[in-house]
């Protein structure tokens, strides 16, 4: 079978599921489990799906809801928010915004650490009580329920009153030639006001959010110092970002 003939089966059984595991494609394709990973991998570079562990989802499928996404990548997930850690340091003042990472990155924080947080990612609250030198300062605002942020003039304008030492920011897309895209206009002109308040910004990102784009700017990859993923810092799939200059982690 030609590989684009396994490309059209795939895309198919997609379409059809809305979420296929690498397994049962090589059983469906009569191919290894590798060659079926390998065609995800170029499939999700081209957009036309993202990887998930253990298989794929729809692309139209990403970004999930907020409560969706808690379960989505979640080995992944703890990879970067331990890879993060290293950035946080006692007295810094943070900027974090929405996702499911950035709560990751808290809940991995050591207990005694030192930091004060401003946020409009509403789900970082329970998680942060347990931090007795946590100060957490949360941003006003329009009340998003699929992302769990708040948004808006006020959000902003709140934002705008601070300067971070660093922004950890949850992306939705990053990619070498368009930089850091959102899916959402407002939750976009947050980042870029947090991006603008910041000393440094870090961008965290999961696999399936590399080389992707998104309708709404948020910066260029100039404005970013670290990448923060869950592979390798010398996995091939990061060298057009390692060209534009940023760190690798």
């Amino acid at each position: 079978m030609l590989k684009e003939e396994r490309f059209e089966i795939i895309l198919k059984e997609l379409n059809k599921k809305k979420k296929i595991r690498f397994e049962d494609l090589a059983i469906r394709l009569h191919v290894s489990e590798d060659t079926v990973r390998r065609d995800i991998d170029i499939l999700h570079r081209n957009g036309l799906l993202s990887k998930a562990r253990g298989g794929a989802i729809l692309r139209e499928k990403d970004p999930l809801t907020f409560h969706d996404r808690t379960s989505f990548l979640t080995k992944e997930k703890d990879i970067i928010a331990l890879k993060t850690q290293q950035f946080l340091k006692n007295g810094m003042t943070v900027f974090m915004d929405g996702g499911t990472t950035v709560c990751a990155v808290v809940a991995h924080m050591p207990l005694d650490i030192t930091l004060r947080i401003i946020t409009n990612n509403y789900s970082v609250v329970p998680i942060a009580q347990k931090f007795n030198h946590v100060e957490l300062i949360l941003l006003g605002g329009t009340y998003e329920r699929d992302l769990a942020v708040t948004s808006g003039l006020t959000t902003c304008y709140e934002a705008s009153k601070y300067i971070a030492d660093a922004f950890i920011m949850g992306t939705c897309a990053i990619n070498p030639e368009f930089g850091v895209t959102s899916v959402s206009l407002t939750d976009g002109e947050t980042k870029k006001v947090m991006v603008q308040s910041s000393k440094k910004t870090i961008a965290l990102a999961s696999r399936n959010k590399l080389h992707q784009s998104e309708a709404f700017k948020v910066c260029e990859t100039d404005r970013i110092s670290t990448l923060i993923t869950d592979l390798s810092s010398d996995d091939p799939e990061l060298d057009p970002f390692r060209k534009s200059g940023i760190r690798i982690i």
